[in-house]
């Protein structure tokens, strides 16, 4: 793959997206839907998320959680290469609920970098059978073998004070919708200038950030589903087709247009 390119695979079980990637592009603040697992291939990064700073080189494999602001900047002019697959997080709970027997409840992954020879091996597996379509069995069997291998007991999970939920939720309850300050200070019952700031302690974002990455999460689940460009942008609540894919290259790093040819045909 050459430099700066980006690669959307299909995969063999619904709910799970790959991406293959080489690039010297530097990622701002963002989220994902989904639960991501990749490792890095080539060349290193540094990155911010919601459980702290961290660096990743050849060989590391790196997690990330629904909705956990991160960002993501090559370490060096050569930038860096990885492989990642997204999963629903239905996905993820489904199968978190088989290997606990019903015992686990929350899930998340709380080391956002490892350094775990066997674990980077498993996931391998699971990227070939998944991207290079095998039959569903060796795909859901090595799933189910990746996440056990990554679970823990006790999970730490970092919740938002309540007025700030609050604000989140009111943000939540319809992204598309016009929201001002004064509305999120009046549901959060803080000031707008706290509401802003305990927004970015608690989330790392600001509460317009956070607004649109909700608005363009809806966009890639839209275009992933055949929706046209044009009429995702206007269901996602952006201005103009434009605008969206403005927003949409910085936080996934590759056009509207080019996510949309990995779900046609």
């Amino acid at each position: 793959m050459k430099t700066n390119q980006f690669r959307m695979r299909r995969c063999a079980i619904e709910g799970v997206e790959a991406v293959e990637a080489d690039t010297a592009h530097s990622f701002g603040r963002h989220t994902h839907d989904q639960f991501g697992i990749g490792v890095i291939t080539r060349g290193a990064q540094r990155s911010a998320s919601g459980r702290g700073p961290v660096e990743a080189g050849p060989g590391d494999m790196i997690t990330v959680n629904p909705g956990e602001v991160h960002d993501g900047h090559p370490i060096g002019d050569a930038g860096r290469a990885w492989r990642m697959l997204y999963f629903d997080p239905g996905l993820v709970a489904d199968t978190v609920f088989e290997i606990s027997e019903g015992r686990a409840e929350d899930f998340v992954f709380s080391r956002p970098v490892m350094s775990d020879r066997s674990a980077v091996e498993g996931f391998v597996r699971v990227h070939a059978a998944m991207t290079q379509m095998r039959e569903t069995l060796a795909s859901e069997s090595g799933l189910f073998l990746l996440i056990a291998s990554l679970m823990e007991r006790r999970p730490q999970i970092r919740f938002a004070p309540p007025s700030v939920s609050r604000a989140k939720a009111l943000i939540d309850e319809d992204p598309t919708a016009v929201v001002t300050l004064a509305d999120l200070a009046a549901a959060s019952g803080l000031s707008r200038f706290q509401v802003v700031r305990a927004f970015s302690q608690a989330t790392g974002m600001t509460p317009h950030a956070y607004l649109v990455q909700r608005r363009i999460g809806i966009v890639r689940w839209m275009i992933a589903k055949g929706t046209p460009l044009a009429d995702a942008a206007f269901a996602g609540g952006f201005a103009d087709q434009s605008h969206m894919t403005r927003t949409f290259v910085r936080a996934y790093g590759l056009t509207p247009g080019a996510y949309a040819l990995a779900f046609s045909g």
